[in-house]
């Protein structure tokens, strides 16, 4: 995890951190690429000795664990003592799409089974995640946590927008509701690029989420000492309470093992 990052979140006035339970996390990326969030809170749930399912649609689980090493994390670790569920969707959409017979044992066990069925739902993805973390030992973990990277490749294999929409209600009211975890979901933000589709999603994700996390490139262009902009949005869904969302604007810089973030127009760059 990122230190910087943690402390920004947990110093916040709005009181919604990512160690609380029962919540639901967003992470946008636009014209830029926010994985860096997926690693960090990949970590930190991990550190935190939760139960975590983490659906990998869009790296390979060698691309994760390279990068969780760096963080001091070993995912293989957490994988073979149970801690970590991973499912690595770029192999098993491979395995569908080259399998020739459709109505094999392969395709009806997938998470994926809806890779042959363009109309059909996301259950099985759903059964998955269910069965990856209602098993989970109060003894053993903490709570369960749901992280997707990212809920964008989905709409790519021709997954309509209400499965999708279907599928994160579902999961949000086992995970965060029944089970008092936390739920954690990378999409891309294309509002500029006319993806009607696209947009219906990040806005109906952003409508439920109580905590918002989204990096952008500079207005102003590349920068070598500034990668880019983060706000931090954090939600009042209650509607019982009367507090505003509020909103916090880093800019930050991307280095080797860790993250830099300081206030806007503060980085040595500009001073």
């Amino acid at each position: 995890m990122f230190p910087q990052l943690s402390d920004i979140l947990t110093s916040s006035a709005a009181g919604i951190q990512q160690q609380q339970q029962g919540i639901g996390i967003l992470l946008c990326d636009k014209q830029t690429d926010g994985g860096f969030l997926v690693h960090h809170f990949l970590s930190f749930y991990l550190k935190g000795g939760c139960k975590v399912c983490f659906l990998g649609l869009q790296q390979s689980f060698n691309h994760y664990n390279l990068v969780a090493q760096k963080l001091g994390v070993n995912l293989s670790a957490a994988k073979e003592k149970g801690q970590l569920v991973f499912f690595e969707g770029l192999r098993a959409a491979l395995d569908i799409l080259l399998d020739d017979k459709p109505d094999s044992t392969l395709q009806a066990s997938s998470p994926l089974q809806f890779l042959s069925s363009p109309t059909a739902s996301l259950r099985s993805l759903y059964e998955f995640v269910c069965t990856s973390l209602t098993e989970t030992s109060e003894t053993t973990w903490k709570f369960p946590v749901l992280i997707i990277d990212d809920l964008s490749v989905l709409l790519s294999l021709g997954v309509s927008t209400e499965n999708i929409l279907n599928f994160m209600q579902y999961c949000r009211a086992t995970l965060c509701s029944k089970l008092q975890g936390n739920i954690v979901v990378l999409v891309h933000d294309t509002e500029d690029l006319g993806d009607d589709e696209n947009d219906v999603v990040v806005k109906s994700l952003c409508y439920i989420s109580d905590l918002i996390l989204h990096a952008e490139a500079l207005a102003t262009g590349h920068c070598k000492d500034i990668h880019g902009q983060l706000k931090i949005t954090h939600r009042t869904l209650s509607p019982t309470k009367t507090e505003k969302n509020v909103t916090d604007i880093f800019q930050y810089k991307i280095q080797d093992k860790n993250v830099a973030f300081f206030a806007r127009g503060t980085s040595s760059a500009v001073l």
